[in-house]
């Protein structure tokens, strides 16, 4: 038999819920103004300029702007911002089907693994030119290239970064994440991209797996899919990345050979370079694919992972410090969007190149 929960434990789960709880009510807080808002746009103006994914992002941010969230709310919001979506990601991965990936074909996935390399090439060789130094230019590629504050938290002990590196990367390409779901489904409109193309770019651009839903879902389902799925193949270069680099350093450090490089890659957790999340949405497309989910359970599978999203994104409106961007540095924030826009008109080509959409 397995043995009861000890009452001091349960207790603690008890405690650490009830920390939660406050921040977790002003994440959905901010998700029914933003729900009331969408409301409001398709009363009076016909439809929905702006989906509630975006508004939530947008109004959590502007608070964040005008008040900082005391200690009490932060943890609440965190596990809003970071665990509620990757709970979405997962629950996203009943909508594909083997049938989905086989659409997109080999050419698209192949290609999405040539534009990671020449984007991480790119944004190193912008870094150095701006003369930033190797570690930090490094830490802008690998977060542009591949998923954000993820890939520079792995890389980072992989080459030896310093803790004010790892911060100043972070805090413009938090900030740079948000605006790039904001703004990309207005390019989808300026460019009238149909939602395969836009699914590309979106995959191929947004930072975090998480935000390819924010981007995607005011799009349609087919971009979601689509976006999730060529995000999926750049965060899994997360590991190959890695093991280059951790070859690299070690040969450079005089540590050449194996043994270098395995010393070091064990200061990166598993749990970083696949993330817990991506395993599961696997499981679940898996699953999917062999008919193991009840066609009923779809829907609701669904609506909760768009739901999952908006209470998310609110709570990454509420973590958005935009003054972050003036203290990270001009250099770094010259290379990071540089590096971004580089990105950007890699995903552009590639989707003009296969004639997708």
């Amino acid at each position: 038999m397995i043995p009861a929960p000890a009452p001091a434990d349960r207790r603690s789960r008890a405690a650490s819920a009830r920390a939660l709880l406050p921040g977790l009510l002003l994440c959905a807080a901010v998700t029914g103004a933003a729900l009331a808002v969408e409301a409001l746009e398709l009363r009076w103006l016909g439809r929905g300029w702006l989906d509630a994914v975006v508004l939530a992002i947008v109004i959590g941010a502007v608070i964040r702007s005008l008040w900082t969230p005391p200690a009490a709310l932060r943890p609440g919001i965190a596990f809003s911002a970071r665990t509620l979506l990757e709970i979405a990601v997962v629950l996203l991965g009943a909508s594909i089907s083997a049938a989905t990936i086989l659409a997109i074909g080999p050419g698209l996935l192949l290609g999405t693994i040539a534009v990671v390399a020449v984007a991480i090439m790119a944004s190193y060789g912008l870094g150095r030119l701006l003369r930033l130094p190797r570690r930090m230019a490094m830490l802008v590629a690998c977060g542009n290239g591949i998923c954000g504050n993820s890939a520079i938290v792995a890389v980072a002990p992989v080459i030896d970064a310093e803790p004010e590196e790892v911060t100043a990367a972070i805090a413009f390409t938090a900030v740079l994440g948000v605006a790039v779901v904001l703004l990309l489904p207005l390019l989808a409109v300026a460019l009238e991209m149909s939602e395969l193309p836009y699914g590309v770019v979106a995959g191929l651009t947004v930072y975090a797996v998480p935000q390819v839903l924010a981007a995607t879902m005011p799009i349609g389902t087919l971009a979601t899919q689509t976006g999730t799925l060529i995000k999926l193949v750049r965060v899994l270069m997360l590991g190959p990345v890695v093991l280059a680099l951790s070859l690299a350093v070690a040969a450079r450090a005089g540590q050449g050979g194996p043994g270098g490089a395995l010393r070091r890659l064990r200061a990166v957790p598993l749990g970083r370079l696949v993330p817990w999340f991506i395993i599961g949405f696997l499981l679940m497309m898996a699953a999917r694919s062999f008919g193991l989910i009840p066609a009923a359970a779809l829907p609701p599978m669904g609506q909760a992972a768009t739901a999952l999203t908006v209470v998310s994104m609110a709570a990454l409106g509420l973590s958005t410090d935009a003054r972050a961007v003036a203290r990270s540095g001009p250099r770094i924030a010259v290379a990071v969007t540089l590096s971004l826009l580089v990105l950007l008109g890699l995903a552009l080509g590639l989707v003009s190149l296969l004639g997708v959409g």
